[in-house]
């Protein structure tokens, strides 16, 4: 909830304090680049602090800097605590899914993980919503942000359960992970580019268009609720044909709602609304695809590792997406933002299709089976609780 809420309100006060597009868009890079750091690093503070003490700083930190970006309001100071919120946000997910890891087994991995997912997906979007029950040119937002992070410590101090095992090591070897699957492997970079863009400056193009603060935070989590429900239908198709030509075909359209925002460039809350959430249904249901594409041709033992490889592409991906598209925004209009995003989906679309007159699917009773994943609040760790990994050891 705190991080949704500190996520939205950041580019919606950001704006609001006359801060340039591009200041903003540097806010969505800053976190990815803290998010993906901490994924490499994060394993070794916990191994020597322990999990409880790592999360606690984890927690402390990210209740920190949403407190300090409401005193100092400065966007080169708000880039850099940013990057403090990823770096912060990505241990806490990440212990905490150790955690369920160490809890499930082979029979209750899928519900485990399924819960974990509502459960992200509902508090992110509570979070977002808060924003339009007050002012967000008021401290108060920033206060409330910095009580919920400090309301997640109290569980984990107060725990008497055991620590689980140590957090996952991710190795990142691009030349296999190509090798694996060349269409994940683009496919994953140009999703997080244009998820990156949307989901950083998506709340800046909905004020820049006059629509109200609670209806940008509707329109945010609309996107995101869109995606969630999208995935079950678009991964169903997926297991019965080539997942290339569903990630064309999905990417195709993704890209076709992207250019129709641009060209008509709507102004009414209830178009704006409509069309966002559909274009969140189809970009974000792309990720998943990609990555069940990639384990089709990987050996089950290989599961964490491409799917943590290939996360973090994501990742790199989210950090040059806010990057394009606050250039578009300030060198076009805001609507620039959907040119940006249905370039990388022409892309992904074309190059699927082109890979796919290049190497034959894998037949549909040896493939792996699609899971929902929501690539933005999951790391490597919470990789190892996909139903999928369910065979390794536990």
């Amino acid at each position: 909830m705190a991080s949704g809420l500190h996520g939205l309100l950041l580019p919606l006060r950001g704006g609001a304090e006359g801060f340039s597009t591009t200041s903003l868009g540097l806010l969505g890079t800053a976190w990815a680049g803290g998010f993906i750091t901490s994924c490499l690093l994060a394993p070794r503070l916990v191994r020597r602090v322990g999990h409880v003490r790592a999360f606690s700083a984890f927690a402390s930190i990210a209740a920190i800097v949403a407190l300090f970006t409401g005193i100092l309001v400065d966007s080169t100071a708000w880039i850099v605590l940013r990057a403090l919120t990823g770096f912060a946000m990505a241990g806490s997910y990440m212990v905490i899914e150790s955690w369920l890891n160490e809890r499930a087994t082979n029979a209750n991995r899928g519900q485990i993980f399924g819960l974990y997912m509502v459960v992200n997906f509902g508090s992110i979007t509570v979070g977002q919503m808060m924003i339009g029950f007050g002012d967000v040119h008021t401290g108060t937002f920033f206060m409330l942000s910095g009580i919920l992070f400090c309301l997640a410590l109290i569980p984990t101090a107060i725990s008497t359960a055991s620590s689980p095992k140590p957090l996952t090591e991710v190795q990142l070897d691009l030349k296999a992970l190509y090798r694996n699957s060349p269409v994940a492997f683009l496919g994953c970079i140009l999703i997080g580019i244009a998820n990156g863009a949307f989901g950083t400056l998506g709340a800046v193009y909905g004020a820049e268009t006059g629509i109200s603060t609670t209806e940008i935070a509707l329109m945010m989590s609309a996107s995101v609720m869109g995606g969630a429900l999208m995935q079950i239908p678009v991964g169903r198709m997926s297991d019965r044909t080539d997942r290339r030509y569903v990630l064309a075909i999905v990417g195709g359209a993704a890209a076709a709602i992207g250019l129709l925002i641009f060209l008509i460039a709507p102004h009414h809350a209830y178009a704006i609304l409509a069309m966002t959430a559909i274009y969140g249904g189809l970009a974000y249901t792309l990720y998943p695809v990609a990555v069940a594409h990639a384990n089709d041709f990987s050996d089950q033992q290989s599961f964490v590792k491409v799917t943590s490889g290939l996360l973090l592409l994501y990742g790199f991906g989210t950090m040059i997406g806010p990057i394009l598209g606050a250039w578009a925004m300030e060198s076009v209009a805001p609507e620039g933002l959907f040119a940006i995003t249905a370039l990388a989906h022409i892309s992904i679309m074309a190059h699927a299709i082109i890979r796919s007159r290049m190497r034959a699917p894998v037949p549909i009773e040896l493939r792996d089976n699609f899971q929902t994943v929501h690539s933005e609040r999951v790391t490597p760790e919470g990789v190892r609780l996909d139903p999928r990994a369910e065979t390794l050891p536990e």
